[in-house]
């Protein structure tokens, strides 16, 4: 029996079987395209052939290939097939052996988590809510559904979390760590344990988290897999921000041990990208040399091509056309410098816009690494003297001298300092918890006696580091233009995601401006955010006259981080 991307059975059709397994090989190794492109013709087939159980296996292929992509809305249609599928008589008349119905059930149940998963990439949380409720009716009959199970059960906690329903997260969160404990898959509860202590955090038990955390780390310490590596390092960075929180010095050390981790990681994916950057050359040299010589042959062409054109406007001349010709080449003359001079001005406004983005992206990369030094390396340096200098008081059987107390409050004071700058610098909040909350923290932080920011933030989930800064960075620079110019009294930041893009609109009630004035004086700030929006495919427009406010709205194309869980 020919193994699958899924529990389907394969029938005994050497020809479907030696083209499946072709198109699943494909699969396997991340040649999507190719799969694909092999897998639409192998289903066209099976269509005509009316085998229901090769067309079950085939569609689910394609399917899942289309996940794996990032194609949604092809995946969505193609699993929904194979439900469609399943309804057809062939299998209504399944169910006489225990093989039967397990074939059944685990094919519903497989087809249900991929559903809700597709929709949960998407963020339609009710639907993906839906479908995962569907597949927690199935009995455990076998090792299959539980997998199935413990996966939509995580999902769940996740979407249950993002909409602040806690008690409902940690109760899927623990019928998920129930089932992985049973099947004795270590990593993914390790996983669980790491989203369940999360909620806690948020929750403000921070004790509860603290031991969530523990456990997690002990399910994989002799776990030395990559992911497993992965998994530590952010249990450990958790429970150090949960023990911080309970005041506990040892925090430190936990903290040390994930900076270590990720260290090592980071030497590893460094290696990795010099690998990569020195076979990319190889190629580039080859490809450089093919396309001098393409160069050069073009030359060769346009060089007879342009003393045959000599000849001819020779012969014309002798012919008395001269006048004639002379005109229409002045014309095309000028046609061709006015084009040429289109053409400049285009280059020379795409050249600032990119020379702009480069200085934006020059100063936030190193924002960051100043913030990571401080928070990493010189924040860890004081946390360490003040331990030493909490064990050298402990020696003293008598009175501490004085000295010492004034070195550890200044450390105290210098800590809090390196921390603010840190978060200044970069936010932690951000890097932490996502736009949702940073965004909240920004608004509220900016507010004060003479402006308040309202927020009205909805379902946004986490995306690629990079593009969470860059917007980051784009709301903070128009929340930094209300403060300075605007003179209002009330602001509101609206974000939402909408056809794979996030939106943002913002707008005050202040004095507003004159758009005119502004793009032919000194709007370098504008201009800034103009370049890093067009160099993100991004759309900005706004929309503001004199005394009557200013409204904002940004559409930028969003760049993932990871799908969700997904077996």
């Amino acid at each position: 029996m020919l193994e699958t991307s899924s529990v389907f059975l394969v029938i005994q059709d050497s020809v479907f079987q030696k083209a499946y397994k072709e198109v699943f090989e494909l699969y396997k190794e991340g040649k999507f395209v190719d799969a694909l492109k092999k897998g639409l013709i192998l289903y066209d087939l099976e269509k005509k052939s009316e085998n229901n159980i090769n067309l079950l296996s085939i569609t689910s292929l394609i399917a899942d290939i289309y996940d794996k992509t990032n194609n949604h809305d092809r995946s969505l249609e193609y699993y929904r097939e194979c439900l469609e599928i399943l309804k057809k008589k062939e299998f209504l008349d399944f169910g006489k052996s225990a093989a039967d119905k397990n074939f059944k059930i685990n094919n519903y149940a497989k087809i249900y988590l991929r559903i809700g998963t597709s929709y949960y990439n998407k963020s339609q949380k009710d639907s993906a809510k839906y479908y995962y409720n569907k597949l927690e009716k199935f009995p455990s009959v076998n090792v299959e559904i539980k997998n199935y199970k413990a996966v939509a059960f995580g999902n769940l906690a996740g979407l249950y979390e993002l909409d602040s329903s806690y008690e409902k997260a940690i109760k899927y969160a623990n019928k998920s760590i129930e089932i992985n404990r049973d099947i004795k898959n270590n990593l993914r509860q390790s996983t669980v344990l790491n989203n369940l202590g999360n909620i806690y955090l948020a929750q403000g038990n921070f004790e509860e988290a603290k031991k969530t955390y523990l456990e997690g780390i002990n399910l994989i310490k002799n776990d030395n897999s990559q992911t497993s590596v992965r998994q530590k390092a952010d249990l450990y960075y958790n429970l150090a921000w949960a023990m911080r929180n309970l005041k506990d010095y040892k925090a430190y050390d936990f903290q040390e041990m994930s900076y270590e981790i990720e260290d090592g990681i980071r030497d590893k994916n460094y290696r990795r990208m010099i690998e990569k950057i020195s076979m990319q050359y190889d190629i580039n040299t080859v490809k450089r040399e093919a396309e001098s010589k393409r160069e050069k042959d073009q030359i060769t062409f346009w060089l007879y091509a342009a003393i045959s054109f000599l000849i001819i406007l020779s012969l014309l001349y002798w012919l008395n056309f001269y006048k004639l010709k002379q005109k229409n080449l002045s014309l095309k003359l000028s046609q061709t410098q006015l084009i040429q001079n289109q053409n400049i001005e285009k280059i020379k406004s795409e050249s600032q816009a990119r020379i702009l983005n480069a200085t934006i992206d020059g100063k936030e990369t190193e924002r960051k690494e100043i913030a990571e030094t401080l928070h990493d390396s010189v924040s860890a340096l004081l946390s360490s003297a003040n331990l030493h200098l909490m064990a050298t008081k402990s020696n003293f059987k008598g009175k501490v001298p004085t000295e010492i107390d004034k070195t550890q409050q200044i450390i105290t004071e210098a800590s809090e300092k390196i921390r603010d700058l840190s978060h200044t610098l970069v936010s932690s909040v951000l890097l932490k918890f996502g736009l949702n909350y940073a965004v909240k923290d920004l608004a509220s932080k900016y507010s004060n006696s003479q402006l308040n920011i309202e927020t009205d933030i909805q379902s946004l989930r986490r995306y690629h580091q990079n593009f969470e800064i860059k917007v980051y960075n784009i709301i903070q620079e128009f929340l930094n233009n209300i403060l300075k110019h605007s003179k209002a009294k009330n602001a509101m930041i609206k974000m939402y995601e909408e056809n794979n893009k996030i939106c943002v609109e913002i707008s005050d009630d202040g004095i507003g401006f004159d758009k005119t004035i502004i793009s032919t004086k000194d709007g370098l700030g504008i201009n800034q955010i103009e370049a890093r929006i067009l160099m993100m495919k991004g759309y900005l427009e706004i929309n503001s006259t004199v005394n009557n406010g200013t409204e904002i709205r940004v559409q930028l194309p969003i760049v993932e981080k990871e799908t969700a869980n997904h077996e």
